[in-house]
């Protein structure tokens, strides 16, 4: 039985669009008829809009008792995708079958009534899904103990911190009863033992023949809670299947550098345009680009980028992630004493990196900043590599290689 279909559903939004003429008439009393023309041409060539499909035809189906993780990178289209499944806002096209009853957790207070009390908001947000006030009464307790806000139930949930609303918020959506559960990312807000519980919560729900659709950064969360995932890449679904290999094409996806390690323009995560990384890339000892390393060699890593706008003082963040997209390794040069002097126009940084890490593949995310940690360019996933046991073709294992400790890593700078 299908919990969920959805067919060739597109939400298209238009930027640069305001309501030319209520924009007119605020101004109108302040300037000239000439002034008035001026600002009406200058309207009129802004309001010249450009069409974005955050979804375009999208088209899977949910059975119940399901668990589907959603993956892509910021910008995908995810948390769309869940806003049209709740009914949050209508598809441009398409159409979407639900059977049952849909508890949505998409954002900090979704659903809730800032000035009501956590009490009287868990009475709203059942009576919006349909439950009556003896049902209601009835999941309660439960509710209260699994959020672990007793002492603040009376209290307005304007005066909760983050953390709490998504407690609470979480435990209304798990234990009325849905049929079906949507939650976001928003779970990233909480601590790391209610994390733990959410997860263990959501696993019983669906243990019970209710489903669940989740979207999360964390590939370990999705890899541990999904047997199935889609993946979403510039509002289309690139992929639907095992969540292995959902995860495994993200993973690749994400990784926008070329083979010989030139970064194409555009594939920043952050940019403030004073200058980008242009090529990154591992290499043995002829200086050729490799993509294997032996374990327990070090790493040689070349970062070249180009400085538009400033000189002076920076800092270069390597940051090592496993297969669950988890960082295990940070290297920074502040913390080795090594400042970094960036100059304009064309720079390069040769560095050595102690290896500290298991035979397994490992992503890396490099990132250049001013002194005061301002962004100046970073690349998710610059760097796929894989550490080879002594050269040999050992096994990957994934499982070995995950570590949750965030680490200090050793390098050495050189210009």
């Amino acid at each position: 039985m299908l919990a969920l279909k959805v067919e060739n559903v597109s939400k298209i939004y238009k930027l640069g669009e305001y309501n030319t003429l209520s924009a007119l008439k605020s101004v109108r009393n302040v300037f000239s008829k000439k002034q008035q023309q001026i600002a009406n041409n200058d309207r009129t060539q802004q309001a010249k809009s450009e069409l974005i499909y955050a979804l375009q035809d999208i088209n899977f189906e949910v059975p119940q008792g399901q668990v589907l993780g959603v993956i892509g990178r910021n910008g995908a289209g995810k948390s769309t995708l869940l806003k049209v499944l709740s009914r949050v806002t209508s598809p441009s096209t398409g159409s979407i079958k639900i059977a049952g009853r849909m508890a949505s957790l998409l954002e900090v207070g979704t659903g809730f009534h800032p000035d009501l009390t956590g009490l009287e908001n868990i009475f709203l947000n059942g009576a919006i899904l349909g439950m009556n006030k003896a049902e209601i009464k009835s999941k309660l307790e439960e509710i209260v103990d699994f959020s672990g806000v007793k002492q603040y139930i009376d209290t307005p949930v304007k005066r909760y911190s983050s953390g709490m609303q998504v407690r609470l918020a979480f435990a209304v959506a798990a234990h009325l009863d849905p049929d079906i559960m949507i939650v976001d990312e928003v779970l990233a807000v909480g601590d790391a033992d209610f994390q733990e519980k959410c997860i263990g919560k959501m696993k019983d729900v669906s243990g019970q023949g209710r489903t669940v659709l989740f979207v999360s950064h964390s590939m370990g969360t999705i890899r541990s809670l999904c047997s199935r995932g889609i993946l979403l890449q510039n509002g289309k679904m690139v992929f639907d299947g095992g969540v292995e290999d959902c995860i495994d094409g993200y993973l690749k996806s994400a990784n926008s550098v070329l083979e010989d390690g030139t970064v194409p323009e555009g594939m920043s995560a952050i940019n403030n345009g004073m200058g980008r990384i242009v090529k990154t890339y591992l290499y043995d000892t002829e200086n050729i680009p490799v993509r294997v390393i032996r374990y327990k060699s070090a790493m040689k890593l070349l970062i070249a980028f180009e400085s538009e706008k400033y000189s002076g003082a920076g800092l270069i963040g390597i940051q090592i992630k496993n297969v669950h997209n988890d960082k295990i390794v940070d290297y920074v040069n502040s913390y080795d004493k090594a400042p970094i002097t960036i100059e304009k126009g064309k720079n390069t940084w040769h560095i050595i990196l102690t290896n500290q890490l298991l035979p397994s593949k490992f992503y890396a995310d490099i990132t250049i900043a001013l002194p005061n940690g301002e962004v100046i360019d970073s690349i998710e996933n610059a760097l796929e590599f894989t550490l080879s046991n002594l050269g040999e073709n050992a096994e990957t294992n994934y499982e070995q290689a995950y570590v949750n400790a965030y680490v200090q890593g050793e390098a050495i700078w050189k210009k």
